[in-house]
């Protein structure tokens, strides 16, 4: 991919495909995290006169205009950041739009509104790819978070644009991802939790031959301890994988990859606040509880063993974190990665949650924007964003 370094901007319309898919509340931006990555990619640009036309989707509007997921809070908040207008497009394609463009002056900014008003845009509609190419002189992505979608903004309209190349954070965690799957500093440990082992599968699968140990939790660690014949109460297990998981932990033994699963829970009567609560052994799970957060002596086998490593991959919270009472075994795992000095990069979603809300988001070498994204490209899959922009 080409480097931002390598375009002219000057004068020029870049229009950049942003990720600023953000929390809205009361028609006001909650938490402007994918904001403020972009933001040094749009600096670049406004700092060599570009005149920079922004381009996102928010929320799952299903190809129709929706007032309340309108990009306008989004402007004003990018507005503030930038410290200067941003100007909000009646939409992302259109006459009154192209004028609007057609009008700018280097230094200015126009967001377009929400591309997901249109259902072409997730259809990657060869005439919608045009519509928005002709907004660009120069094409950025810079919407990691959005690169396994072959959509028109990410896809279809990228090879429509002569000058094309990847914003500064995309090319952050394409060059830090890479650098886990070509030739990450040993001992490499990956970290895994959330509800399914299928979500998480792919990447065990790719990473087989690169890791020393997984270290599994959450919901999906029932699964496999049930494929390992131990109870698990009521917790959630995927009972049409247990065969996948007995599968993936043979060809790990045969691989000499260790994976460590919880040797004690925190088990609850309910997974909501003020359930009754209990450590329990691994080996004596009672019937009528459910699994909610790995115990102690696992959070502190973990973090042992994420301190040691050289290279930590971390995606998926231990338990519900969400509640207080369930977060303990998430929050241990967000230290230890913060004590580590090794290289640790922290996927996309929940993990990044609950980072943040350990207050440890800076203390780690790289925490990934887009949790789908990162997923599919460490099971080796080829993005669609990013293979539109390879020479």
């Amino acid at each position: 991919m080409r480097s931002l370094h390598d375009l002219d901007v000057t004068r020029k319309r870049v229009f950049v495909r942003a990720d600023l898919n953000v929390p809205l509340e009361g028609g006001v931006v909650t938490d402007a995290t994918r904001i403020d990555a972009t933001l040094p990619t749009l600096r670049w640009i406004l700092d060599r006169d570009g005149k920079l036309v922004v381009a996102s989707h928010l929320g799952r509007p299903k190809g129709k205009p929706k007032p309340e997921l309108s990009l306008k809070p989004v402007a004003d908040a990018l507005a503030a950041k930038l410290g200067r207008p941003v100007r909000l497009a009646p939409d992302c394609v259109g006459a009154a739009t192209e004028r609007m463009v057609a009008a700018m002056r280097p230094g200015e900014v126009v967001l377009l509104e929400n591309l997901r008003f249109h259902p072409e845009e997730e259809e990657n509609d060869a005439g919608f790819a045009m519509r928005l190419a002709r907004l660009a002189d120069v094409y950025v992505n810079d919407a990691f978070g959005a690169a396994h979608r072959a959509h028109a903004s990410t896809a279809g309209m990228v090879p429509l644009v002569v000058d094309r190349a990847a914003g500064f954070l995309l090319a952050r965690e394409v060059e830090m991802l890479s650098r886990l799957l070509r030739a990450p500093e040993q001992p490499f440990v990956t970290v895994l939790g959330g509800a399914k082992v299928s979500d998480k599968i792919g990447v065990i699968e790719h990473l087989l031959s690169k890791v020393q140990t997984f270290i599994i939790g959450g919901a999906m660690a029932y699964t496999f301890l049930r494929a390992q014949g131990k109870p698990v109460g009521r917790s959630r297990v995927e009972e049409d994988k247990i065969d996948l998981a007995r599968e993936t932990l043979a060809r790990a033994e045969q691989a000499g990859v260790r994976v460590l699963l919880p040797i004690d829970h925190l088990a609850a009567d309910k997974p909501e606040t003020g359930a009754t609560t209990r450590v329990v052994p691994a080996d004596e799970f009672p019937a009528d509880l459910l699994g909610v957060d790995i115990g102690p002596k696992t959070a502190s086998c973990y973090a042992a063993e994420i301190e040691a490593a050289r290279t930590v991959l971390w995606n998926g919270p231990m338990g519900i974190f969400e509640i207080d009472a369930f977060s303990a075994g998430t929050m241990a795992v967000a230290e230890a990665l913060a004590s580590c000095r090794g290289v640790t990069v922290v996927g996309g979603g929940d993990s990044v949650a609950a980072l943040t809300r350990a207050g440890r988001a800076d203390a780690v070498t790289h925490v990934s924007t887009g949790g789908g994204a990162s997923l599919e490209f460490l099971e080796g899959r080829e993005l669609p964003g990013i293979k539109a922009l390879e020479d």
